[in-house]
């Protein structure tokens, strides 16, 4: 029994969410959004809600109820609100600036780093060491996050590299002598 399938999800007032042909289409300031409806579940959309339940009693069904109730309400919420991802750059050197549609990243290679910004994604960069990604779709968010993360992942002994804001990084001691 899934605890969080069974909370409706509430819908604002400037978002519009419609049912046809087993695609629930999600409208509202930030853009539109659809998904792909599952034949296990139910949807049912009424004043201000959106419910989402088991079309039967399969253990699929049971399994895929609050996943698919999460994904209705990170549609909702992406189309209202949006979503963002905050990378905080450390090192000696490592800076990072938007230029046109490029993220240019200087992370102590021989080269600049060239990452192209996606389309529905906007990429800000506040101060040199500070990457903050907003989106609509939280998946292709944390995509982005991932991938421009993975050109120089944090490092254990002096903690250089790109790591998300409020991350621990473990810090190993260093030689005793």
């Amino acid at each position: 029994m899934s605890r969080i399938g069974k909370k409706a999800v509430p819908v604002p007032a400037s978002v519009t969410a419609t049912i046809a042909d087993r695609v629930l289409s999600v409208k509202g300031p930030k853009g539109e959004m659809s998904m792909p409806l599952v034949d296990d579940i139910s949807y049912t959309i009424d004043a201000g809600t959106i419910a989402v339940m088991p079309a039967n009693d399969t253990k699929r069904a049971r399994s895929y109820w609050g996943m698919q109730r999460t994904l209705v309400a990170n549609l909702v919420t992406g189309v209202s609100d949006g979503f963002t991802k905050v990378l905080e750059i450390t090192g000696v050197g490592y800076r990072a600036s938007v230029q046109g549609s490029n993220l240019k990243l200087q992370l102590g290679y021989s080269h600049d780093v060239d990452f192209a910004i996606p389309d529905g994604i906007t990429i800000k960069t506040p101060d040199q060491t500070t990457v903050e990604i907003t989106g609509s779709d939280k998946q292709r968010v944390g995509q982005v996050a991932a991938e421009i993360r993975r050109w120089r992942k944090p490092e254990p002994y002096k903690g250089k590299g790109i790591k998300y804001r409020g991350e621990k990084i473990f810090r190993k001691e260093g030689k005793k002598k």
